[in-house]
């Protein structure tokens, strides 16, 4: 395994004061912290199984991606397990690109959420608060950056956010 630099970890984020400016800046700290464990990963480690159940760096951002539309833009998610599987056809490029397309959309609907007991307007579909999308996303999301942590390490040996 070839070793590279440590990078310096980024420090928690400085949000706003209010509880959604707070949430929105850790989870937007999270989405940053888990595509950039992808960047400059290589065919085909990037897509490669380091454990049994078959997780890999890609597979967690393609989901990951999935989560994002499901919880803020409404789409139905049939096969949890199958989100996790990247085409061979998609692109390390794609597949990044996709989720930070997704969270910008996904930023747009939250920009007019202004109170965090309110459903978050999904359409055609019942909707959690806010507050629990926002919460939820960031454990959702930290726990995958934290496999992501893992599997890079395992690959070439980088570490940090």
């Amino acid at each position: 395994m070839p070793t590279v630099a440590r990078r310096t970890d980024t420090p928690p984020p400085r949000t706003g004061s209010s509880e959604i400016e707070t949430l929105r800046g850790f989870l937007d700290y999270l989405r940053t912290s888990i595509a950039a464990k992808v960047d400059g990963v290589p065919e085909p480690q990037v897509r490669t199984a380091a454990v049994p159940s078959g997780t890999n760096l890609l597979g967690l951002l393609e989901h990951l991606t999935f989560v994002e539309r499901s919880m803020f833009l409404g789409d139905k998610v049939t096969d949890w397990q199958a989100t996790f599987r990247v085409a061979p056809t998609d692109s390390v490029a794609d597949v990044v690109g996709r989720y930070r397309q997704t969270v910008e959309r996904a930023n747009e609907v939250l920009d007019g959420c202004t109170d965090p007991g309110a459903p978050v307007p999904r359409p055609g579909r019942p909707a959690p608060s806010v507050r629990w999308a926002l919460t939820h996303m960031i454990e959702e999301t930290g726990r995958h950056a934290g496999h992501a942590d893992i599997l890079r390490e395992l690959i070439d040996g980088a570490t940090g956010r």
